[in-house]
């Protein structure tokens, strides 16, 4: 299951994630994050995952297509929150190479420039 909380606050795109981001949960991520995304043109996007589970290689997918969606829309995304049950997929994974890892929402809001 994914639960997903969305918060637009001066420019900024925060999307909290709660459970799981797999392939079993990514037509919810599709549906309500990246057509979103899409739709409304957002440059600039923290993604906040301190609350996931679980993620697989489709939810590192995802991620990556919303930093590729922020890039061609001359913004930025971060990445918040990566706690220890799904640590080492997120290292392993090309992701870090391309987002911008911060610890918490408020640094990421201090560093996004809007």
């Amino acid at each position: 299951m994914l639960d997903i909380d969305i918060e637009n606050k001066k420019g900024i795109l925060f999307v909290r994630l709660y459970g799981e981001l797999s392939k079993k949960t990514i037509s919810k991520w599709n549906y309500d994050v990246k057509d979103l995304m899409i739709d409304n043109g957002i440059r600039n996007v923290v993604f906040n995952i301190s609350n996931l589970n679980k993620i697989d290689e489709k939810g590192i997918n995802s991620l990556l297509y919303g930093y590729e969606l922020c890039k061609n829309n001359h913004g930025q995304s971060i990445i918040c929150g990566i706690n220890d049950n799904i640590k080492e997929k997120i290292i392993r994974s090309r992701l870090l190479k391309y987002m911008t890892e911060l610890d918490n929402e408020n640094s990421a809001f201090s560093l996004i420039n809007v």
